[in-house]
């Protein structure tokens, strides 16, 4: 018997549900069929890849290993098809880009407007998720391109610097600080209630770790995993928050106030797997978020800011 690609996606789907039935009607083929495939597939490797002998249906130690090179061939093969119907000229083309949540809120939108305007032929899948579930679905082929921060990265993960970004304590419109000019010590916070992103989000890690560094305890009001939450309360509350200036720039209204000593900059860069096919769509859409930095971020990255394993 020959092998065929759909030995292998038989394979890894029985080994995913871990039961013959939910695979065969994830594949949309009977069970009978799914379970002559794979017993044709384990007579041409001359080996027993699956164990049927529990409740559950699960992988022998040379299934296990048979299985590994099984996905790896198959994302290689999917990358292979891509490459093929990849247009030069950006005409048509697909691109699966994600972000973590903050930028959401003021980088998002502006990309992928313009992106769309310049290349409308282009299919763009948006997705929001936490930077570690992204390195991961970017090692997986499951995405083209991140947006996050600078590394450490996983290994097999790498990116170009794009721009910095700073961070203010910000205020609303009904707050002693609106107006204030002069940096306001830290220590301060010590003093006034704030509304926090939730831990869902890097930056209140990267907050709460400034914070610690200085012995401030804050007390907090409120934690949103919304900064559209966030800005709203702002205007309605004496509360305060601490968010990316490049937000506070887009929201009439709100006051940013600098810290002392101030939140260090974080840089912000374009993810991609090392070894990852780079589409035309990809190198577009690389060019257009330095464009971005350059133009609007608080400060530039590299012009060719490529690290591999530090992002």
């Amino acid at each position: 018997m020959a092998l065929e690609l759909r030995h292998l996606r038989y394979l890894l789907a029985v080994a995913e549900h871990a039961n013959f039935t939910r695979a065969a009607e994830a594949l949309h083929v009977s069970q009978p069929t799914l379970s002559q495939q794979v017993r044709q597939l384990e007579r041409t490797l001359k080996v027993q890849l699956l164990d049927r002998t529990g409740r559950t249906v699960r992988l022998t130690d040379a299934g296990a290993a048979y299985a590994h090179y099984a996905r790896s061939a198959l994302r290689d093969l999917e990358a292979a098809e891509r490459a093929v119907l990849d247009v030069r000229d950006l005409s048509r083309g697909t691109l699966r880009l994600a972000t973590t949540p903050t930028f959401t809120a003021y980088l998002v939108g502006p990309l992928a407007g313009e992106f769309h305007t310049r290349h409308p032929g282009i299919s763009l899948t948006l997705r929001e998720m936490p930077q570690e579930l992204m390195e991961s679905a970017l090692l997986a082929d499951e995405l083209d391109l991140g947006i996050a921060f600078s590394g450490p990265h996983l290994p097999g993960v790498t990116g170009t610097e794009l721009f910095t970004e700073s961070l203010s304590l910000v205020v609303g419109p009904t707050h002693p600080y609106a107006g204030r000019t002069a940096p306001l010590p830290i220590r301060s916070l010590r003093d006034h209630r704030l509304a926090l992103l939730s831990a869902d989000f890097a930056t209140r890690l990267h907050i709460d770790t400034h914070f610690g560094e200085h012995g401030v305890r804050p007390d907090i009001a409120v934690e949103a995993n919304s900064i559209t939450t966030l800005t709203e309360l702002l205007r309605r509350t004496p509360l305060a928050t601490v968010l990316p200036d490049a937000i506070t720039r887009e929201q009439p209204g709100l006051h940013p106030v600098a810290l002392s000593p101030a939140l260090p900059a974080r840089t912000v860069a374009l993810l991609y797997r090392e070894t990852a096919y780079r589409s035309a769509a990809s190198g577009a859409f690389a060019r257009l978020a330095r464009e971005w930095g350059r133009e609007h971020g608080d400060g530039p990255g590299p012009e060719h800011g490529e690290r591999s394993g530090q992002g």
